[in-house]
């Protein structure tokens, strides 16, 4: 993406929580903490800053949560509500620039390319938006302003909350290259270790090391793709929902696994989360693909056509599962990914006379969860082989 582009990346701060507390004045500056009971199996959803003194962090499990932060107000959370909400932010954003790109009901990249001439400069735009949300929606966002997303990404983290920072092009290496390589997208844990057993303990680090080497110990793909990060570089465009080609999610396993039957439970918690999201967009896919990474990061990626378009959680769960039944070797998995292409508009389509007993009862059920969580939060209900992954949710699925 060339230097000349403005893009905004906006977050909301302790989304949830910040609702919880514009709506209960008696809870600010307490540590709320969204999820459920702390009895209950489930994790945080998310979480004050109160509470994050404590060590208390999203997707932790509930019991945890409140081993570090015994005093903190535990709420179920209002998923509706918060839809609402968000809804009131996304309509500001529109205000501004067609060109939003969602990432989660609490965050959105916005191009502001052309947007100037009407509304000033890329900081005077943020904070009006900024204050926008403040006097219309009573919370506060974090922004970030930079010439590509992953900066923009970078730049709201840098101050929250409240924030607001503008990374130019020629402060990229001043402000990029002295964080922690945990910073870079595609970074856990254990790539954070490969890393540090190089000597590569910042970005700047990175940005600097051999990329021969750094592709041995990586593979050639995560290593040009982090290489480029490290210096900056991403050329990724803001993409509209209607402009959104794919829709996925990928789960990265705390330890490489061969156990297949988690693998497929994983793959089954993986599937109904893109499942939900595509009803809830009204979208719907004739391709399923499959990401597989090897403990050694070898990367495989296959696709099946399926004979209609679907927003159904077992129809991408089935497909995938096919893909993954064919392709495993036996080797300890490290990643594993599942997207829906080939997107259309749509809402859950139309049962045919050729749809079994089965099919419908899959509509109705999919029908049926998606109420219990627009009610109830994201983990109030899944499916009975994947309920122990609610505890153990990965940090990078949304």
């Amino acid at each position: 993406m060339p230097q000349n582009r403005t893009i905004l990346h906006v977050d909301l701060d302790a989304f949830f929580a910040s609702i919880e507390q514009r709506d209960h004045p008696h809870l600010r500056g307490l540590p709320v903490i969204i999820g459920g009971k702390p009895d209950q199996r489930g994790v945080v959803s998310t979480c004050s800053y109160e509470a994050r003194r404590f060590g208390v962090r999203s997707a932790m499990p509930l019991t945890e949560a409140y081993r570090r932060c015994p005093h903190g107000v535990f709420l179920p959370g209002d998923m509706a509500k918060y839809r609402a909400a968000s809804r009131q932010v996304f309509a500001i954003f529109h205000r501004f620039t067609p060109a939003v790109e969602p990432i989660s009901i609490d965050e959105a990249f916005l191009d502001l390319t052309g947007c100037t001439g009407l509304f000033g400069d890329p900081e005077t735009i943020a904070r009006k938006i900024k204050e926008l949300i403040v006097k219309e929606v009573g919370i506060t966002a974090s922004a970030g302003i930079a010439h590509n997303k992953f900066l923009a990404k970078i730049a709201s983290d840098l101050q929250k909350p409240d924030g607001l920072v503008w990374i130019k092009p020629e402060q990229v290496e001043e402000v990029l290259h002295p964080l922690p390589i945990e910073r870079l997208w595609g970074v856990g844990p254990k790539t954070a270790a490969k890393l540090n057993n190089l000597g590569i303990r910042t970005i700047g680090d990175l940005a600097r090391f051999d990329q021969q080497l750094l592709a041995r110990a990586l593979g050639a793909v995560t290593a040009q793709q982090l290489h480029q990060l490290a210096n900056g570089i991403d050329q990724r465009p803001v993409l509209t929902q209607d402009e959104i080609k794919s829709m996925g999610h990928e789960h990265t396993f705390a330890e490489d696994t061969a156990d297949l039957d988690q693998v497929l439970a994983v793959l089954l918690r993986l599937s109904e989360k893109v499942g939900r999201r595509l009803r809830r967009e009204k979208l719907q896919g004739r391709t399923v693909a499959l990401k597989l990474r090897y403990h050694d990061f070898t990367t495989l990626t296959r696709h099946a056509s399926l004979r209609e378009a679907t927003s159904l959680d077992q129809d991408i769960y089935q497909a995938s599962r096919k893909l993954l039944l064919k392709v495993y070797n036996g080797q300890p998995i490290r990643l594993i990914g599942v997207s829906v292409q080939n997107l259309s508009r749509g809402a859950i389509r139309q049962l045919s006379f050729l749809d079994d007993a089965t099919h419908a009862k899959q509509k109705k059920m999919a029908q049926a969860m998606d109420q219990i969580k627009n009610r109830y939060g994201e983990n109030s209900i899944t499916y009975a082989s994947g309920i122990d992954l609610i505890s153990n949710r990965p940090d990078n699925e949304p």
